[in-house]
C-alpha cells in the first residue's frame, strides 16, 4: 500500500503527499474506533479509491506532536524575536525555548529588526546572542537593510518539517512572505492571541519552502508549561542537563540542594545568571500550578 505525509487537514479530509502525488484521504472507521486522530505531518499508510482519493489505514509512530497548531514530526521550531517593538526579551525566548526544547524539538532563533536599534543597544544583543550560541542553540541577527541574510533563513528549512514561533509584531510573517510570496501571510494575523490560550480555527497547512514544508499557523499559541512536568523542567535547559551528573545528589533539581553543580556555574559565571534566575521562575511556576485530574 502507498505511504506519504498528510500536509493538510480540513473538514475531514486528510491531504496526503507521496513522491508524485496528492491524494484527497478520509480517515478509515478503524483509527477512529482506536481514538487515532491523524494530524498534519503525519506519516501515513492509505488505500487508494478513486482517483486521486483514498482512505488512511494505518498512522506511523509519530516523534512528537503539538496540539496548538495540531501537527506532528516537527523537526525545528524557528523562534523569531525582534530587537525592538516589540523589545527583545531573554524571558520571552526562554519560555519559548523550554516549550520546544520539552517537545524534543530543534530551535533556531532569528532576532529581527536590528536596523533599528542604536550601536549600544546592538551591542547588547550581541552579547546575549554570544551567550545563546555558547549554550548551542542558533541564532541569527536580521536587518530589513540586508535582504541577502534571507538565504541565511531560507537555508534552515532544507529537508525538515518546521513551525514558526513568535509574538505579534516581531516579523514573522513579513519574513516568511519574503521568503516565499505565495504565503501571502497577513501580517498582523500570527499569534494575536498569544498568551491568551485561544483556539484558532484555521486549518494547518504544510507550505513548501526550499526543499522543506513548514507550517502556515503559527506554533505555540499559548506559552503556559501545563504539560511540563517539574522533573523535565533541568533537562529543557541544555547547559544544565550537561551538569546534572555533577551534581552531589541524584535528581538534583538545581534550587535549594547543597553542592550543585549548576549553582556553582552561576557563581563562575560559566551560565548567564539571567537563565537561571529564569530557571527559578519556570520552576516556582510548575510547582505552583493546579493539579489537573
Amino acid at each position: 500500500m502507498p505511504e506519504g505525509k498528510i500536509v493538510k487537514a480540513l473538514s475531514g479530509f486528510y491531504y496526503v503527499k507521496t513522491d508524485d502525488n496528492l491524494y484527497q484521504c478520509r480517515g478509515r472507521g478503524l483509527l477512529r474506533k482506536n481514538k487515532i486522530n491523524p494530524l498534519v505531518g503525519d506519516h501515513v499508510v492509505f488505500e487508494k479509491s478513486n482517483p486521486g482519493e483514498g482512505y488512511i489505514t494505518e498512522v506511523k509512530k509519530r516523534k512528537n506532536e503539538l496540539v496548538r497548531p495540531p501537527i506532528a514530526n516537527i523537526d525545528q521550531a524557528v523562534i523569531v524575536v525582534s530587537a525592538t517593538q516589540p523589545d527583545f526579551s531573554t524571558l520571552l525566548l526562554d519560555r519559548f525555548l523550554v516549550l520546544i526544547e520539552s517537545k524534543g524539538i530543534d530551535p533556531v532563533v532569528f532576532i529581527t529588526k536590528m536596523d533599528t536599534i542604536n550601536p549600544e543597544q546592538q551591542d547588547v544583543i550581541n552579547q546575549f546572542k554570544t551567550d545563546y550560541e555558547q549554550i548551542g542553540y542558533t541564532v541569527q541577527t536580521l536587518s530589513t537593510k540586508e535582504p541577502e541574510k534571507l538565504f541565511d533563513v531560507i537555508n534552515q528549512f532544507k529537508d525538515k518539517i518546521s513551525v514558526i514561533a513568535g509574538q505579534s509584531g516581531v516579523g514573522k510573517s513579513s519574513m516568511l512572505n519574503a521568503i516565499n510570496p505565495l504565503l501571502k501571510l497577513e501580517t498582523n494575523e500570527i499569534s494575536e492571541s498569544l498568551g491568551r490560550g485561544k483556539h484558532t480555527t484555521r486549518h494547518v497547512e504544510l507550505i513548501e519552502i526550499n526543499g522543506g514544508l513548514v507550517a502556515d499557523t503559527p506554533g505555540f499559541s499559548s506559552l503556559e508549561f501545563s504539560e511540563i512536568e517539574l522533573e523535565e523542567l533541568p533537562d529543557c535547559f541544555p547547559e544544565m542537563s550537561e551538569l546534572k551528573s555533577e551534581c552531589k545528589f541524584r535528581g538534583c533539581m538545581h534550587n535549594k540542594e547543597p553542592k550543585c553543580a549548576v549553582k556553582l556555574a552561576v557563581k563562575a559565571n560559566e551560565i548567564p545568571a539571567y537563565r537561571y534566575e529564569h530557571y527559578l521562575q519556570f520552576f516556582e511556576e510548575i510547582h505552583d500550578r493546579k493539579p489537573r485530574y
